[in-house]
């Protein structure tokens, strides 16, 4: 199993850090910028279409919560499970950074910011 390291190439567009994941920790995910089979997610393709690293990057919507790709039902749906408070994810990124918000996710060893 991989250990938790700071790697801004793990900040998923939607601001979840693939580092601390599970699924990426046992080698079964490649992070969500590797993963070819997240074609479904909607924030994913927007990021890639216009070029974001993450949906920090988007300078359309102010709040994250106001867009209706960050805020689709799937996004949802994975927010619930994750207990996942994804905007305060982008707004971190904003705020310190890919970088720092990769130390700062990798230091507590967790995916997401809880709601």
């Amino acid at each position: 199993m991989k250990d938790v390291v700071a790697d801004i190439n793990l900040v998923g567009y939607c601001g979840l850090y693939c580092g601390a994941c599970g699924s990426y920790l046992r080698e079964r995910c490649r992070g969500c910028h590797e993963n070819e089979k997240a074609s479904w997610c909607k924030v994913r393709a927007c990021c890639r279409e216009k070029g974001y690293l993450s949906c920090a990057d988007c300078k359309t919507v102010a709040d994250p919560a106001e867009c209706g790709k960050f805020n689709n039902f799937m996004s949802k749906a994975i927010g619930f499970v994750l207990r996942s408070d994804r905007r305060a994810c982008i707004l971190q990124i904003r705020d310190r950074g890919l970088q720092g918000h990769a130390d700062d996710m990798a230091l507590h060893k967790r995916q997401t910011i809880r709601r």
